[in-house]
């Protein structure tokens, strides 16, 4: 069994894990704290990947970073290389993904927060930015926790998105989910159970994860 397409899922998995609070956490606590005309609309566009089928996401994401492209146009000319069927692309792609399933614990950890630490950090003079960085998020923990361990367990098995954007190129953008698929097409069982087996206990262990941390944050709160 190749075992190179368990660690590419792991890659993308921790690198999808590491950047995507630097957009969610942001625009969680906007939606959470912020009133404003069109927030409704930021909204919807933010949880549009939840709804929307994969491939139809990946189709319009193949488009945009295509190399005639507006996202695969800059991104050429900044590296000389193309985005579309590399790790850049589908990590780009799984933040797309996951942008919703980080967002929304997040903003449901922020909305449970205590409104007297928001009222005092204001009668403290600290501006948005100053609370959102020192009375926000040291106060979400929990809650920023299990949206990571949230959108780790998703990435992982990722599919329809990452193969419309990355293809199955060994070694560089096939991952595990590609894999099993191919080795069932292929008849070759084994691998594909073997290969399963290897991502179900990590998956159940994250689950357990969440549970036990959502359970620290309900009585935080």
């Amino acid at each position: 069994m190749d075992l190179y397409p368990l660690y590419i899922s792991a890659k993308l998995a921790v690198a999808t894990t590491l950047f995507i609070p630097i957009v969610a956490a942001p625009i969680a606590y906007v939606l959470s704290f912020c009133d404003f005309r069109g927030k409704s609309l930021i909204d919807a566009v933010v949880s549009l990947p939840m709804v929307l089928p994969p491939t139809v996401l990946g189709f319009g994401l193949l488009i945009l970073m295509g190399p005639q492209g507006p996202l695969g146009g800059v991104w050429n000319d900044l590296t000389g290389e193309r985005m579309v069927f590399s790790f850049s692309g589908i990590l780009l792609a799984s933040l797309v993904y996951n942008l919703p399933f980080a967002v929304q614990p997040m903003r449901a950890a922020f909305e449970k927060l205590d409104v007297r630490l928001l009222e005092n950090s204001a009668v403290l003079g600290l501006s948005s930015t100053a609370t959102f960085f020192r009375v926000v998020l040291p106060n979400s923990l929990p809650g920023l926790a299990a949206s990571a361990m949230l959108v780790f367990a998703h990435s992982l098995g990722e599919f329809g998105v990452i193969l419309m954007v990355g293809g199955s190129i060994p070694g560089s953008t096939k991952v595990a989910s590609i894999a099993i698929y191919e080795a069932v097409e292929a008849m070759r069982y084994d691998d594909a159970m073997y290969m399963s087996l290897a991502i179900i206990p990590v998956s159940f262990l994250a689950l357990l994860a969440i549970n036990r941390l959502n359970k620290i944050s309900r009585r935080r709160s």
